[in-house]
């Protein structure tokens, strides 16, 4: 008898807890204000330069030379060049592909465009009462008769002859 109550009190608490709208109740990290530990990055050691003259100019809010630069001390560990990580814009091969793709023009708001177009196709899919109930999103549902299927189109391209060296998946004749 006791073991019911017990059952039916714990049932009980666990439906109360779930008609809660307060969806920040889920996050773990809600209400923190402590630092993460784990975000705290060493710097690298300070040393100084042969010329004072070859320092570079403050740039607030930019890079510092002691700054750690994880990405690029990896690259440079496996034998790569750190300098092919740096952002130096569009590359002179990629050049006529970006002249084609943007010949009718492109527009600069494209992502809030598609954001809204987005929030209006996924409310045309509306929630049902478990996804409200557990707090999970439309979007797979929502998506899924636009969705590829990956094994579906290698067989396709396969049968039609394309190489795909990489591919753990053999065409069935």
């Amino acid at each position: 008898m006791r073991a019911i109550w017990l059952v039916l009190g714990m049932a009980g608490i666990a439906m109360l807890g779930a008609c809660t709208s307060d969806r920040s109740l889920m996050n773990i990290e809600t209400g923190q204000n402590s630092p993460d530990e784990f975000a705290i990055i060493p710097s690298k050691q300070l040393s100084m330069p042969p010329d004072l003259a070859l320092l570079p100019t403050p740039t607030p809010g930019g890079a510092n030379l002691t700054d750690p630069t994880p990405h690029a001390d990896a690259v440079a560990a496996l034998g790569g060049n750190p300098a092919r990580l740096e952002n130096r814009g569009i590359g002179a091969a990629d050049q006529a592909l970006v002249a084609a793709a943007s010949r009718n023009g492109s527009d600069p708001a494209i992502r809030a465009t598609l954001a809204q177009a987005d929030a209006r196709y996924r409310s045309n899919n509306r929630r049902r009462p478990l996804e409200i109930l557990f707090g999970t999103s439309v979007y797979q549902r929502a998506y899924r008769a636009q969705a590829l299927d990956s094994r579906e189109a290698q067989v396709q391209w396969q049968r039609a002859g394309a190489i795909t060296q990489t591919s753990p998946i053999p065409v069935a004749e």
